[in-house]
Formats: structure tokens, sequence, C-alpha cells
């Protein structure tokens, strides 16, 4: 498992964790970040990534990305 700050730029990757406190899990999970489910990193910008998750693209930052484990 790797966070996903480190994960390929443009390949599938499956969500395996998401850390952080009750809250910060809630709000990954309101955004489409669900363990099993499918993300792909589109781009990179000093840290700061755009996934697409679903049928949409999320900005997130470098913070919110390490708690996501693929």
């Amino acid at each position: 498992m790797i966070p996903l700050t480190y994960a390929d730029v443009g390949r599938e990757q499956i969500i395996k964790k998401i850390g952080g406190s009750p809250d910060v899990k809630k709000h990954l999970a309101d955004l489409g970040f669900n363990v099993g489910g499918g993300v792909t990193p589109i781009s990179e910008i000093s840290g700061n990534l755009i996934i697409k998750v679903k049928e949409s693209r999320v900005a997130l930052s470098k913070e919110m990305a390490q708690k996501i484990m693929v």
C-alpha cells in the first residue's frame, strides 16, 4: 500500500484504506472515495492532486491525498 500522492498519474488505483479522523473519512466518502473504489490521478501540481473518482474530477490537497492508501 502507498499513499495516493505516490500513485502513477493516469493509472487507475483501487482504494485499500482511508485514514484520518471520522470527520475526514466522512468528507472523503461524500466526495466518492470509498474502500474498494477506483480512482485515477489526473495531474499533480506542487503535491496537490486532481483525481478522477467515479465520473467526476476532484481536487485534493497533498495532506488529504496522503490519507488515502492504494
